[in-house]
């Protein structure tokens, strides 16, 4: 039995996350902020983005992968909305990327790959 896929980046799906934190935020115009009258007024240009943190414990083959998503401008990316709990397909890109070498083995090691992916 297969298990739920969380991230397909590029037609990769790949492994199980260590962690997987959604954030949906709104994009709002220099036009919103405070009105005379002390209330708040917001200019939401765009609704619902999506903003991903996930990190892998991972072999040096998917670090390799990963490496190289990160350097490409533009993603084709599926990822699992925690809403509806089925997979939505958007444009993303990969910022904050990191690898760190967890324990070194005879296999080249064992790495920890957190990142973020950004919605455009």
């Amino acid at each position: 039995m297969k298990y739920q896929s969380y991230l397909i980046i590029e037609g990769v799906d790949l492994p199980l996350p260590n962690s997987y934190d959604l954030e949906f935020r709104d994009i709002e115009a220099d036009t919103g902020g405070e009105t005379e009258a002390g209330t708040i007024q917001r200019d939401i240009v765009r609704n619902k983005v999506a903003s991903i943190s996930v990190s892998f414990s991972c072999s040096p083959k998917l670090v390799k992968t990963l490496s190289s998503f990160a350097n490409k401008s533009n993603l084709n990316v599926k990822y699992l909305d925690t809403e509806t709990l089925e997979l939505k397909e958007t444009q993303m890109y990969i910022d904050k990327f990191q690898a760190k070498l967890i324990k070194d083995t005879s296999y080249k090691g064992l790495w920890e790959v957190p990142f973020s992916l950004e919605e455009y």
